[in-house]
């Protein structure tokens, strides 16, 4: 009779970390959606789907607690499970609260260097099809490296204008008067994001633009040689002939809420 009694609260309670996970879920995903933080974890075709899943996980919440609190539980004695009972719920619940305590950010200079970004000409973007602006001044960041990698003759851009916006890196190899602008291009996730950059030539030194800053930066298109970091062997410089742009006005702002260029 005891035995029965522990294993009927264990089963109340494994219902009620299932439910309670439902609703969780329903209502990070929603929360996402509605302040728009998805923006710094997913593609933009996938939002109406993160919307979707929220709701959906709402209402299974919603009928899974009803039926808790009616009494109305489905016998799972048949159930078979690869974790013990009731961890794989709560492995949900916890991973969910942690969703609410702990925001997502935006990806650093830090993230950006390990990925490669200071590959010249900066881009792992492929050429493709793609529609850029008529005029180079109109052009975003990631449309100008794909402009580059699409005819990547560094003087056919020299005196064209630019006004693009990214964050900043510092790399060592680069003279103290270089900022690369960079931003990160999102293919389907924050996870398989990958850095994009130009360099920027300044009046001045970089120290005074801080790393991970946002910039807008005015100024025209400039071929230049520079050194560059070979990716296997680090210690090992080269240089190469590279678009940069020569800052004529720049201006700090805050993170962009939509900080990611996509794919």
């Amino acid at each position: 009779m005891k035995s029965s009694y522990i294993k009927n609260r264990k089963k109340s309670v494994f219902s009620w970390v299932e439910g309670l996970s439902l609703l969780a879920w329903g209502v990070l995903l929603l929360k996402y959606s509605f302040t728009g933080q998805y923006k710094l974890l997913i593609h933009p075709n996938y939002f109406s789907l993160v919307l979707g899943s929220g709701i959906i996980l709402l209402v299974l919440g919603i009928i899974k607690v009803r039926s808790i609190l009616n009494n109305r539980q489905p016998n799972n004695s048949d159930h078979i499970s690869l974790f013990p009972p009731g961890l794989g719920n709560s492995l949900l619940l916890i991973v969910a609260i942690a969703g609410f305590l702990i925001p997502p950010k935006v990806l650093t200079s830090q993230t950006a260097l390990k990925r490669g970004v200071g590959d010249l000409p900066l881009t792992t973007v492929q050429p493709q099809a793609f529609r850029t602006a008529s005029k180079p001044e109109e052009r975003s960041l990631i449309e100008w490296i794909r402009t580059i990698n699409a005819y990547p003759e560094p003087d056919v851009y020299s005196g064209q204008p630019a006004n693009i916006t990214g964050f900043v890196l510092h790399l060592s190899e680069l003279p103290d008067n270089y900022i690369m602008l960079s931003r990160f291009v999102i293919t389907c996730c924050a996870v398989d994001a990958y850095p994009i950059g130009i360099p920027v030539k300044l009046d001045t030194n970089r120290s005074n633009y801080p790393v991970d800053s946002w910039l807008t930066v005015e100024g025209s298109a400039i071929a230049e040689t520079l050194p560059v970091k070979d990716r296997i062997e680090t210690n090992t410089i080269t240089e190469k002939r590279s678009v940069v742009i020569e800052a004529k006005g720049i201006k700090t702002i805050p993170t962009p809420a939509d900080p990611y260029s996509y794919r």
